[in-house]
């Protein structure tokens, strides 16, 4: 067992696999450096997109408002009403399928879709909360225009035209009267960041962070007007910034870099493409497959290997909950030969654990950049939601071992991981009643 634990730790090593591959305080600098870089409007990986989105003390009860989710693969439309105890309650929920998943759209196909749900549920409300989970830059009133798409959605045509005007103009276009409905867009992980506020656990919190890690990911955190240099005319205050920390160039590795250009677009969203539910096991395929050429795996394995692939992040994740249940693709591959299963087991566990690190980095980056966390009884809360991130085992494990290693005893900084259902709907919520 020895010596194949060292033979494939050195395999890992060469291709750049693994946590300790990863420099945490390289990272973090490199963060601090790209997020300032962005503020500033002078370039680098990191939009750092103002949001014009204020921290909301408290939402109205009893009304009504209409909230869209565009995610990374659903589109997903309901009615929510807060009651009189701050509480949501959803009402009638539906999910379709994103335009531009399985084939290119023109602009015209994309809004038209959004309105076809929305139709149903027009004559309920004035309001609109549209969570658009993709990069768009925000203006001050309020609505989005998209930047990039990632997560595959092909829809060109999209780019550079605002989604709340186009969605209010192909509503006006069937007859219907819009000129009481506002809409307000906003990223899904500024949405986490306002639900966060809604967590209730008998806690002072100093701060609020969102954090998406599911089939992309990003994080939002709230940061200080004067330090938004590329907005000289902003006034005194606190916003939210959507990072779009998926796009950070990140520190790539050898099979990251070769990752990449395996990819629809090679030359964006690294960081991404290193940690999101969408593209792990697709990456892990790929450290599977040269693992193959370079002898750490059989032929044996490889031959059963080939009728698994493609290979998901679902499955990878599986092998390591339960690596002798052989209802499990991978299990199955590694049947009778102890040297695959051992060596399997750690390049999966390695790809889990350097996107935990990558994933932890991106995390105090923001609680850094936020100033807030210095006093231990008034930790930040970090509402974190997503699959990945969640289901991926060892993948939630690592990220505390990391944040707590890092930022709490090195840095003296406090922050915890909470879950709320329904995140991106309840701040989509608050942001379309507060317009």
């Amino acid at each position: 067992m020895d010596e194949v634990v060292s033979r494939t730790r050195r395999f890992l090593k060469k291709w750049g696999v693994g946590p300790e591959c990863v420099d945490m305080h390289e990272l973090l600098d490199a963060f601090k450096t790209e997020m300032g870089m962005g503020l500033a409007g002078k370039g680098g990986s990191l939009a750092m997109i103002p949001t014009y989105v204020e921290v909301q003390d408290s939402v109205p009860v009893g009304e009504n408002v209409i909230v869209l989710d565009a995610g990374g693969t659903n589109f997903r439309t309901c009615l929510v009403t807060f009651g009189t105890d701050g509480k949501p309650v959803i009402s009638d929920f539906k999910k379709t399928a994103m335009p531009g998943l399985t084939r290119e759209v023109s602009a015209k196909e994309f809004f038209g879709a959004f309105a076809d749900e929305v139709e149903r549920l027009i004559d309920k409300s004035d309001r609109i909360g549209f969570c658009f989970s993709y990069a768009a830059s925000i203006t001050p009133e309020h609505d989005g225009i998209p930047i990039m798409f990632s997560k595959e959605i092909k829809a060109p045509e999209v780019i550079g035209k605002p989604v709340g005007k186009n969605l209010l103009d192909e509503l006006a276009r069937r007859g219907h009267d819009v000129s009481r409905k506002k809409v307000a867009v906003l990223n899904d992980t500024v949405a986490t960041l306002l639900a966060g506020q809604s967590f209730e656990a008998g806690k002072s919190f100093g701060g609020y962070i969102g954090f998406i890690l599911g089939t992309g990911t990003n994080v939002a955190y709230v940061e200080n007007n004067r330090n938004v240099v590329k907005l000289p005319s902003l006034k005194p205050g606190k916003q939210i910034i959507n990072v779009e920390s998926g796009n950070f160039s990140g520190r790539p590795g050898k099979l990251d870099e070769l990752f990449f250009s395996t990819t629809k677009q090679p030359d964006i969203y690294h960081f991404e493409k290193m940690i999101s539910g969408a593209y792990l096991g697709p990456q892990c395929q790929l450290c599977i497959e040269k693992a193959i050429e370079a002898g750490v795996l059989s032929q044996t394995f490889a031959e059963r290997f080939a009728t698994v692939k493609p290979l998901s992040t679902t499955v990878m994740s599986n092998y390591l909950e339960m690596p002798f249940n052989k209802n499990y693709d991978l299990v199955k591959c590694v049947d009778g030969n102890e040297n695959d299963a051992i060596a399997l087991w750690y390049i999966i566990d390695a790809i889990i654990g350097k996107a935990a690190k990558l994933t932890a980095a991106n995390l105090a980056s923001a609680v850094l950049a936020c100033g807030s966390g210095t006093d231990p009884r008034r930790p930040v809360c970090i509402n974190a939601d997503g699959t990945t991130f969640y289901k991926t085992e060892f993948l939630r494990r690592d990220t505390e071992y990391y944040l707590q290693q890092y930022l709490e005893r090195e840095l003296g900084r406090y922050a915890v991981l909470v879950k709320i259902e329904d995140s991106p709907t309840i701040g989509a919520a608050i942001a379309g009643l507060s317009v």
